[in-house]
């Protein structure tokens, strides 16, 4: 069944988990082959991924094509970092670097049209009406206004960031793995009590299933580069092994 981003707007309001794929991989053969495994979304990672703006349309048309939502993490929070890729396909944007309720409310704004924000009319290619907005939540002054943050209107779900935000709190070291994944699990908390849909990167099935028991429901799976070079080296291992053993 073909998903769409107001089915995933409908679903996360009603705490449903939707499950989704993130991909750093250029191409639009990339971006099709992820989305035919059945993913509700696809997230294309503009921030760290190798994916250009130009093969944005393609790349958004081949995961709509496939039955998937195109989203997509933006360069930047600023404002022209956010409309463009909306502009492109994206159906809706997952932003970084969120510092605070008032910058997640210009983000949010950044993503309409007049009256209810600044957005400039020129979308190009696919993409939605009202598209998703979620903030990632990767810093400590993000962290530390997270009450307001999560009443920010127009915002459909917040995403936390794992890696940056355990730089930001100083929580960077392997002795510090537990006190972060407390931090995670009560971001989780806050965002479901406060009715907000939440979600909390991670490349594994196992982490990210950990996050949905907690009450996630934006749930990445697996990030494509890492899933490709597991998957690689793990067969040379196997094949190597049973060389060695007809030797």
């Amino acid at each position: 069944m073909a998903v769409n981003e107001v089915d995933l707007r409908r679903w996360w309001s009603e705490g449903r988990v939707c499950h989704g794929l993130w991909s750093l991989l250029p191409g639009v053969v990339t971006a099709e082959v992820l989305a035919r495994t059945g993913p509700d979304y696809v997230v294309v990672d503009l921030q760290h991924g190798a994916v250009s703006e130009a093969e944005l349309p393609g790349v958004a048309a081949a995961i709509r094509s496939a039955g998937s939502v195109p989203l997509v993490r933006t360069r930047s929070p600023l404002f022209a970092d956010v409309g463009r890729p909306l502009d492109l396909g994206a159906c809706g944007v997952i932003v970084p670097n969120v510092r605070d309720a008032d910058h997640a409310r210009e983000v949010v704004a950044a993503s309409r049209y007049a009256p209810a924000g600044g957005r400039s009319i020129g979308r190009l290619s696919g993409g939605a009406d009202e598209p998703l907005v979620i903030a990632m939540v990767e810093t400590s002054t993000a962290l530390d206004d997270l009450d307001a943050l999560l009443g920010v209107p127009g915002l459909d779900g917040i995403y936390v960031g794992p890696g940056d935000l355990s730089l930001s709190l100083g929580l960077d070291g392997a002795d510090r793995v537990a006190e972060l994944g407390g931090v995670l699990s009560s971001t989780i908390a806050r965002a479901v009590a406060a009715g907000v849909p939440v979600g909390v990167h991670a490349s594994t099935g196992e982490d990210a299933a950990r996050h949905a028991a907690e009450g996630a429901t934006i749930v990445t799976v697996a990030v494509d580069v890492f899933s490709v070079g597991e998957a690689m080296a793990h067969h040379l291992e196997v094949a190597r092994s049973r060389s060695q053993d007809n030797d």
